[in-house]
């Protein structure tokens, strides 16, 4: 390992990042595919190490684990391909990217190009990786309880976010930052808290939408009536009354998608004012609202393409997932981006 430079360890963290991100992707595929419970003890699945577990496996695992029972019911089984999904899940973070992460570690307490910013962003990542893990590992004993899998999706983020400012630290004490990422120090006093607070609004809106699709009856809380009646309109009501916090959380996603659209498209507006049209920021904050507003479309799409017999188009879900999740990247990049560049310039 002393062979490998500074840019190595650059390489390796883009390679986090672009394994985090596949790894956030299987986690909403594991969901369209309902397969959350798929591998219900853990490290292992089915008291083994591998997916392929006949049903008649899971049958015999199920009578020898008695207090341990399906939410689905107790003669739910799976398929191959379910358990693969998950089990694919928790080899690419917990056998891959978990020990990558203790790796990079290792090699950027070695490098003198390195400075303590760099330190810090990546021990912040050992930190998170190991509380993601113990978030795993509670949504898996908790079966999948909603607020488990949103926080998880959350840390995940959180996580992801550590690795990008790994990456730029590391960008900038060898001098190979990208200008299209490059933000300005001018511009952080005043545009940093606006953008801490878009970025928490959008994780929380992203949160809420985790939480709907992982409760039962959820998605369908605002109706399947087809378009006005269900989108944009809930149940025919431009503000329904909230009855149930749980049953109708998609309606309070709906507000909360509203609440944090509209924020973007002021901040987009302050932008145009503030800003040079061509500066690294302006672009940031256009592309993440065009982003946002793209994905609240792609949501509409997902509440209109309910059919009674196949229900919905559940890979709109993924997608929709995925852009929020970019969205909010988008913005917590900035953020820290710009934050760092002005820490740097004081």
């Amino acid at each position: 390992m002393s062979g490998l430079s500074s840019n190595d360890c650059r390489r390796l963290t883009t390679g986090l990042i672009v394994i985090t991100f596949l790894v956030i992707a299987l986690g909403g595929l594991i969901r369209i595919y309902d397969a959350g419970e798929s591998c219900p003890d853990w490290p292992t699945c089915f008291g083994t190490w591998g997916f392929d577990v006949s049903e008649a496996d899971q049958e015999a695992w199920y009578e020898a684990n008695p207090d341990e029972i399906d939410s689905r019911g107790a003669g739910h089984r799976y398929t191959t391909f379910q358990i693969l999904t998950e089990w694919a899940h928790r080899v690419l973070a917990g056998a891959v990217l978990g020990p990558l992460v203790l790796v990079g570690w290792f090699l950027v307490r070695r490098e003198p190009a390195f400075g303590s910013e760099v330190r810090l962003a990546s021990t912040i990542s050992v930190v998170l990786i190991v509380w993601q893990g113990a978030i795993g590992w509670l949504t898996v004993r908790m079966d999948n309880e909603h607020w488990s899998v949103a926080l998880h999706l959350g840390s995940a983020l959180a996580f992801m976010l550590s690795l990008i400012w790994l990456w730029i630290a590391q960008s900038r004490d060898t001098n190979t930052l990208p200008e299209w990422i490059d933000f300005e120090s001018e511009s952080a006093p005043v545009w940093g808290p606006r953008l801490l607070w878009l970025s928490l609004f959008a994780l929380i809106s992203l949160f809420s939408g985790a939480f709907v699709s992982t409760t039962g009856g959820a998605n369908t809380g605002c109706g399947v009536d087809g378009f006005y009646d269900s989108w944009p309109l809930c149940q025919g009501e431009l503000v329904p009354e909230i009855h149930d916090w749980v049953l109708q959380s998609q309606a309070i996603h709906r507000f909360l998608v509203a609440a944090v659209g509209v924020s973007l498209l002021a901040a987009s507006r302050f932008a145009r004012k503030e800003l040079d049209s061509g500066s690294t920021l302006y672009r940031w904050i256009v592309a993440s609202t065009e982003l946002y507003m793209l994905n609240l479309l792609i949501g509409a799409f997902y509440i209109l393409s309910w059919d009674m017999s196949e229900g919905f188009e559940e890979w709109l879900s993924l997608v929709h997932l995925l852009l929020a999740s970019l969205s909010f990247l988008i913005l917590s990049t900035a953020y820290v981006g710009s934050m760092t560049t002005r820490e740097e310039s004081e």
